[in-house]
C-alpha cells in the first residue's frame, strides 16, 4: 500500500501506519559485530543499511526511520566521528528515501542524548546537540523528525522544543518507561502526553524497553490528548542470553494479534522497536494494514496506586510492623534443617518461589512466607532482582524470614556483583545461617528498570557454582585458608525450553560437574514433557525440581509464554486460559498447575512452584495438594 503524495501529517488522518523494526537487531543479524557505531554505517557500508530498509517496506512498513539514532554529537563522539555528523546524518536519510521510494514515509530519527545514563550537562548542551543533528537531517527533507527512548520527559521536551523551531515537519514524541505510570523523572505519562501535544508534537507515543502487553496497559490506563496521533513500537519481550546468543521470544503471530488491540485503543502507527524483524512487521501489516484507525475509547484515569497494580492482589490482612532489633545468627549451624537436595530423595519436597517486593514494605512478603510454610513449603526461595528488576535485598528478607521459621533458598546472580562483592555477600549468608542457594547468571541489566547499570559477570554460573564449593572447603575465593568452612548447598537453574535441547543437557551435565546439588528448572507447561525431561536427566546423580506456575489470566498467559525468556506455554493451556476471565480463569490456572504436577510426580519427587505477582494463596494450595497427593501415594504402596 503507497503513501501517495499526501503529507504524513494528513495520511495519518485516516490511515492506520505500519512502522518498521529493530535497525539493530538486522544488523546483528547481517553480521555487523555489536561494539561498532552502527550509525556509521550508512557511510562505511550503505549497501548493508539499505539492505535492513528494503527488507521492512517489503514486509509491508509504511515508515522508515533512519538510522540515526545515536548520531548526536554526543553519541558519535563516544567512536570520534562526531566530526562526520552532518555526513552520517545525511547519507542515512538518502538511504531511506531511496528503499522508501513512494511506498514509504521516511522520518529522522533522533534519540536521547543522555540515554541510560543521567548526565549533568547543562540544558543548552542538550539544545546545541538536537540543533546540530535535526538540521543536519532537515537538509534531506524528511517527511518528518522522530525523537525516541527518551526515558525523561524534560529532556523530550527540550528536543520537541529546540526541533519545533527548526521545522513546521510533522514530529512524533516518543517515551521509554522504567515504570509503567511514570517516566525516569517523575511525570506522570498522561501528563507527559498532554504537554507534548500542546507544544507541538504530531504524534505522541511509546517506544522500547517493554513489550506489547505492559505498552497496551499504560494505553489502558490513561486518556490522552483528543486530536493526538498515538504510535507505538514494543520490543519483541524481554531480551535474554542462551549458549551465548541474545534473543528475543516473542513471535511474529503475537505481534499481529497485539496491533489489533493497539488498533483498538486508538494508536495510529505501530511499528517494532529492539528484537523486532521484517516478520514482525509482515505480521501486524497483514493483521492490520487495510484496516481504519480508530478513535481512543474513553477511559476512566486510574490513581497511581490502580496503575501500579492492574491485576489487585488478593491475600492476607497486613499491617506494618514495627522493625525487628535483633539480628538472627546461628554461626554456620544448619539448626537442624534437612537441605531440599537430601529430603527429596526419601519424600516428596517442595520449594515455592516469593518474589521480594519493590518498595519498602516487606510485611506482605513476609505473611507470604509464613503461608506457604504452613502450607507445607520446605523451603522458600527468593529471586535475585530477576529480570534486572531491583528488589528488596534476598539476603535481608532470608535473615528476616530466618527469625519466623521459614527455610529461605536464595538466588545469586553473577549479573549484580564482582567477586570481592560475591564472597562478601557469601559470606554474610554463612554468618546468617543461610545455607541453601540457587546461583544463576543473571538478566542483562540494560532492559533492567536502571539500564544506566552495567552487569558484572566476572565469571559465570559455572565458576560461581565451583567457587562457592570452596567455600565449603574452608578455602576463599583468593586461595586463602579460611578459619570455618561453609555448608552452602548449591542448585543450579536449567532451561529446557530451548531449541537445542540436547546441548542444554550438555551444560545442564557440566553445572553437575562444577558441583551443583540439585536442579531447578523453568516452568513446564506441556504434562508430557515431563517424561521426555525424566529420560534425557535420569542418567545425573543429583535431583530435580521440576517448575510450576499456576496462571492468572489469559492475558497473563501470553505474556509468559510471548514475552518472558525461558518460558513457554503448551498451545492447550493457552486456549484453556482464554475460555475464562477474572476469578474463573484463575481456578483453570490452578487447575492446570494440579494436572500438571500430577504428570510431574509420575517420574519426580521435587516440585518447584512458581509465585505469580505475590498471589500465594495459589501457591499455597497447591503446595497442599502435592502433600496431599504424596500421602495418598504412600498410603497406596
Amino acid at each position: 500500500m503507497g503513501t501517495g503524495k499526501q503529507s504524513l501529517r494528513d495520511f495519518i488522518k485516516d490511515h492506520l501506519v505500519i512502522g518498521d523494526g529493530a535497525m539493530a537487531t538486522q544488523l546483528y543479524r547481517l553480521g555487523v559485530p555489536v561494539g561498532v557505531c552502527y550509525e556509521e554505517l550508512s557511510v562505511l557500508k550503505p549497501e548493508v543499511v539499505a539492505t535492513v530498509h528494503r527488507s521492512y517496506v517489503e514486509a509491508g512498513a509504511q515508515l522508515i526511520e533512519t538510522n540515526t539514532f545515536g548520531a548526536h554529537r554526543a553519541g558519535l563522539e563516544r567512536y570520534g566521528l562526531e566530526g562526520q555528523l552532518k555526513e552520517i546524518n545525511r547519507a542515512a536519510v538518502r538511504l531511506a528515501r531511496a528503499a522508501a521510494k513512494d511506498d514509504a514515509f521516511v522520518v529522522g530519527t533522533i534519540g536521547s542524548v543522555t540515554g541510560a545514563r543521567r548526565t549533568l550537562a547543562p540544558p543548552i548542551d542538550l539544545q546545541r546537540a538536537y540543533a546540530e543533528q535535526a538540521s543536519a537531517l532537515l537538509e534531506e527533507d524528511p517527511d518528518a523528525i522522530l525523537l525516541e527512548t527518551f526515558l525523561d520527559f524534560r529532556e523530550l521536551q527540550t528536543a520537541l522544543r529546540v526541533v519545533r523551531n527548526l521545522t513546521d515537519k510533522p514530529i512524533m514524541a516518543q517515551l521509554a518507561l522504567l515504570d509503567l505510570h511514570v517516566t525516569r523523572d517523575g511525570v506522570a505519562v498522561e501528563e507527559a502526553f498532554r504537554r507534548l501535544y500542546a507544544q507541538g508534537a504530531d504524534v505522541i507515543g511509546l517506544n522500547c524497553r517493554f513489550g506489547p502487553a505492559d505498552m497496551q496497559r499504560v494505553l489502558q490506563a490513561i486518556t490522552v490528548p483528543e486530536h493526538a496521533a498515538l504510535s507505538v513500537y514494543p520490543n519483541a519481550g524481554l531480551l535474554s542470553m542462551t549458549d551465548g546468543e541474545y534473543a528475543y521470544p516473542s513471535e511474529p503471530e503475537y505481534f499481529a494479534a497485539a496491533a489489533v488491540q493497539f488498533r483498538a485503543l486508538g494508536v495510529r502507527i505501530i511499528g517494532g522497536c529492539c528484537g523486532t524483524t521484517p516478520d514482525h512487521v509482515r505480521a501486524m501489516a497483514q493483521a492490520v494494514g487495510q484496516l481504519s484507525p480508530l478513535a481512543p475509547a474513553a477511559k476512566k484515569v486510574l490513581t497511581e496506586k490502580r496503575i501500579q497494580q492492574v491485576e489487585p492482589i488478593v491475600t492476607a490482612e497486613v499491617t506494618r510492623s514495627q522493625p525487628v532489633q535483633t539480628i538472627f545468627r546461628n554461626d554456620g549451624a544448619h539448626v537442624g534443617i534437612e537441605p531440599v537436595s537430601e529430603k527429596v530423595r526419601r519424600e516428596y519436597t517442595v520449594i515455592v518461589e516469593l518474589d521480594p517486593p519493590k518498595d519498602l514494605f516487606a510485611e506482605k512478603f513476609l505473611v507470604g512466607a509464613q503461608a506457604l510454610r504452613d502450607a507445607g513449603a520446605d523451603a522458600v526461595t527468593l529471586a535475585d532482582n530477576s529480570l534486572a528488576m531491583t528488589r528488596m535485598s534476598n539476603m535481608a528478607l532470608g535473615a528476616l524470614m530466618k527469625q519466623r521459621g521459614v527455610e529461605p533458598l536464595l538466588h545469586i546472580s553473577c549479573r549484580d556483583r564482582n567477586l570481592i562483592g560475591q564472597q562478601s555477600h557469601l559470606m554474610g549468608l554463612h554468618a546468617l545461617g543461610i545455607s541453601q542457594i540457587l546461583v544463576v547468571t543473571g538478566d542483562p541489566s540494560r532492559f533492567g528498570d536502571l539500564p544506566g547499570a552495567t552487569s558484572v559477570f566476572d565469571v559465570s554460573s559455572f565458576d560461581m557454582i565451583r567457587m562457592v564449593k570452596q567455600l565449603n572447603q574452608g578455602i576463599a575465593f583468593s586461595g586463602k585458608t579460611l578459619e570455618e568452612t561453609a555448608t552452602f548447598v548449591v542448585g543450579a537453574a536449567f532451561n529446557p525450553h530451548v531449541r537445542h535441547f540436547d546441548k542444554a543437557i550438555k551444560r545442564l551435565e557440566r553445572k553437575v560437574e562444577a558441583g551443583a546439588d540439585f536442579i531447578m528448572t523453568q516452568p513446564i507447561f506441556d504434562p508430557d514433557f515431563f517424561a521426555v525431561l525424566y529420560d534425557a536427566t535420569k542418567h545425573l546423580a543429583v535431583p530435580i525440581f521440576v517448575g510450576v506456575m499456576p496462571l492468572l489470566s489469559q492475558r497473563n498467559a501470553e505474556f509468559l509464554h510471548n514475552e518472558v525468556p525461558g518460558i513457554s506455554l503448551s498451545q492447550e493451556a493457552r486456549r484453556r486460559m482464554s475460555l475464562f476471565q477474572g476469578a474463573r480463569a484463575r481456578e483453570e490456572g490452578v487447575a492446570i498447575a494440579r494436572e500438571l504436577i500430577d504428570a510431574a510426580m509420575e517420574h519426580f519427587h521435587g516440585i518447584y512452584l512458581i509465585t505469580p505477582l505475590l498471589r500465594y494463596e495459589m501457591t499455597a494450595d497447591l503446595t497442599r495438594y502435592v502433600k496431599e497427593k504424596a500421602k495418598m501415594m504412600h498410603n497406596d504402596h
